[in-house]
């Protein structure tokens, strides 16, 4: 009979651990958190000391009803839930509801491992530990802020601007970014540059090599215009082309060092096209355990909440083994690999690796379903490169002249491939070899073609899931387990849609990016964010008490949403009514606010349900057909112009018409910013709105 129980969070862990453990040791789920916080109230009192009020979670009552049957009777009680802050949290509420620091007949031991293997479960029974408060009241503190910043501002929005509107402490700034980096693509203006290619086939040699226009002997120059390549061009008229210098040397790649979180979501949005939800879905499988032939179920991966890199000595002596075996001595890396250096690791975890580096991607890919299988891949492949040698490049650039002229041609020939024998990043671009060969100072070449081609300088890209979370983790915003969430809630409200990847802001989005601006600046900060989270990382460390944070945190947030009432009061949005009447009443339609941003609505509400989707007409004729030209959105809610006539017209613009037309090719102009920029990008001409005035 059982006498030993070891609670986990997940069900899909009990049959794993339960065959680790054998017949004396009974294994059950909490199903994640217990208690927490009531949805009905703040779940706090401020006029007490910031106390909270846990309830039970709705729908946990049966589980604990069985937990604590299973508490009496066992003789010893093993909380392992997860090895994070989160899991930490589970443990004191279960401890909370069970009852379990009551107990005097029984130990109740902590304990927590980072991988689900069998060596792992047993050795963290061999070495328990009480709870960590730290770790409890960091965690505490986040879900107080939290809910102090949801709880509060976002009945706010609902009441006072319009229905459907919410905040979050982390989403906010979230939406902030995206915003901010949204402002900084359509104040963006283009300005005309032209490369200039050489084609020289060097000689002796019958392929050409490219060689692109670097400037002068004076130093590097762009060429601006048309009129500044022509006299280039003209200076290059009849001219002969020898090389000038050559220099040959080596260039190292360094291997990468292992996932963690923010890298394992980047990099499977670049790699695979997983959104964050689905990565972390599916490395929640993989550590949880899936069943592999010939090995029953096992967890194939550590710990996916962590942002250290940090390996344990026998996984990394376990994969120099496996490099040894299998790629040969040459290969295994020398000395220790890099590391990731930043105050915010959590060194007690590890980087994302396999749990046994002997189980590869061939051995399990029959038991895998695709997408576990393609994200198993990616991880074994980062973790075995990273305790390979760097690739060596063999490397060649070479300055020719042409009259007064230089142009330069490289190469590179890779010479060991070390780790890229297993692993290429998703953004790696491949080397261009050119026809330099054997060519020395002094070597002639004869010209076969001079290509000029027009560019024009990018705005800023558009945020991406991965370059969203990168972004977020450099400013020190959120943590491993809230990118995710924090994307998935901004998408699931409306405030922004993902389209080919990139992550617009919707109309909806703007709007409450606005108010938080205006009402509630410090939220939406981006230094006092990170500030906070520095102080929950201190909370978890014990140098700074909990109730500190909350007791700074709460009362200046109280005081501006109170005085946001005060304002929003005298700003509230009226309807605005339109000259559009509607065909069931006859009233004047008005404008109204909902999940997908505006529509047409009937004053007459409830008498009257008629609704239209909005067109806001812009006073600007159709380029095509010489209708109006009207603001739409797209079906997930980004903004562009089309002619009212659609579909019989299918005028559209990501910018806004102007009346005027391009004097130099006729086609119709752009606004951006104070400039109106020709719509038809070969042409490229621009001019200040002030020049159209006049």
């Amino acid at each position: 009979m059982a006498n030993h129980l070891v609670i986990v969070e997940s069900p899909a862990k009990v049959k794993t651990i339960k065959k680790f453990l054998g017949s004396n040791y009974e294994v059950d789920a909490s199903g994640g958190h217990v208690r927490d916080l009531p949805k009905s109230q703040l779940g706090f009192d401020p006029e007490h000391d910031y106390e909270p009020k846990y309830i039970t979670i709705r729908g946990k009552g049966d589980i604990l009803a069985k937990l604590r049957k299973e508490v009496k009777k066992a003789d010893k009680i093993y909380l392992a839930t997860d090895p994070d802050r989160e899991g930490e949290a589970i443990s004191w509420h279960l401890m909370k509801a069970l009852k379990l620091d009551e107990l005097k007949d029984k130990g109740v031991y902590r304990i927590s491992f980072n991988e689900i293997t069998k060596n792992a479960v047993k050795a963290s029974l061999k070495n328990p530990r009480s709870l960590d408060m730290n770790l409890v009241n960091a965690q505490q503190t986040r879900r107080m802020l939290d809910r102090m910043v949801g709880y509060r501002i976002s009945p706010l929005l609902w009441a006072k601007v319009k229905r459907g509107l919410s905040a979050g402490r982390v989403q906010s700034v979230a939406l902030r970014m995206i915003c901010d980096r949204e402002d900084e693509i359509n104040a963006f203006i283009p300005e005309e540059y032209w490369n200039l290619d050489a084609f020289l086939v060097p000689e002796g040699a019958k392929k050409p090599l490219t060689a692109r226009y670097y400037g002068s002997a004076e130093g590097k120059r762009v060429i601006h215009n048309r009129e500044e390549l022509d006299g280039i061009l003209k200076e290059l008229d009849g001219c002969s082309y020898a090389v000038e210098e050559i220099k040959r040397g080596e260039r190292v790649k360094r291997a990468p060092i292992p996932f963690t979180t923010s890298t394992l979501q980047q990099e499977a949005s670049k790699a695979l096209n997983f959104s964050t939800q689905k990565t972390m879905r599916l490395a929640q499988q993989l550590y949880e355990g899936v069943e592999v032939k010939g090995h029953g179920t096992i967890g194939l991966i550590t710990y996916l909440r962590t942002d250290s890199t940090r390996v344990a000595e026998e996984a990394d002596a376990a994969a120099r083994e496996f490099v040894r075996e299998h790629y040969g001595e040459t290969y295994v890396a020398e000395g220790e690999s890099q590391k990731k250096n930043g105050a915010k690791i959590q060194d007690a975890h590890e980087a994302i690796r396999p749990t046994d580096i002997r189980l590869t991607p061939v051995v399990v890919k029959e038991s895998l379903q695709r997408d576990l299988f393609r994200l198993y891949q990616l991880i074994w492949k980062r973790f075995t490169a990273s305790r390979m040698k760097p690739a060596v490049y063999e490397t060649t650039n070479v300055k020719i002249s042409g009259g007064s002229q230089i142009f330069t041609a490289s190469s590179s020939r890779l010479s060991f491939d070390g780790f890229m024998s297993v692993y290429v990043e998703a953004d790696d671009q491949e080397e261009k070899n050119s026809a330099i060969g054997k060519m020395e100072k002094g070597t002639k070449l004869a010209l076969e073609e001079l290509e000029p081609s027009q560019h024009f300088t990018q705005p800023p890209a558009h945020y991406t899931e991965a370059s969203l979370v990168k972004a977020l983790e450099e400013q020190g915003i959120g943590r491993p387990s809230t990118y995710a969430p924090t994307i998935t809630t901004i998408i699931a409200r409306r405030y922004v849609v993902k389209e080919n990847k990139n992550l617009y802001v919707t109309e909806l989005g703007e709007v409450v990016n606005r108010i938080m601006k205006t009402c509630f600046p410090s939220i939406v900060d981006l230094s006092f964010t990170a500030n906070m989270e520095s102080l929950l990382d201190k909370v978890a460390d014990g140098s700074v008490a909990w109730k500190t944070v909350v007791r700074n945190f709460y009362p200046d947030l109280d005081e501006a949403v109170n005085e946001a009432e005060k304002q929003l009061e005298t700003v509230k949005i009226e309807d605005e009514v339109t000259d559009e009447i509607c065909d069931q009443c006859g009233r004047h339609m008005v404008i109204k606010y909902g999940p997908h941003g505006k529509f047409l609505a009937c004053p007459g509400f409830p008498e009257c349900k008629n609704t239209k989707p909005y067109l806001e007409k812009i006073g600007v004729p159709c380029p095509k057909c010489g209708g109006e030209v009207v603001r739409k959105k797209t079906k997930k809610g980004r903004l562009y112009f089309g002619c009212e006539n659609n579909p019989e017209c299918d005028f559209l613009s990501w910018q806004k018409p102007s009346t005027a037309k391009c004097p130099k090719c006729g086609s119709y102009m752009v606004e951006k910013g104070n400039k109106l920029l020709c719509a038809n990008e070969t042409c490229g001409y621009r001019m200040d709105k002030a020049e159209k005035e006049q």
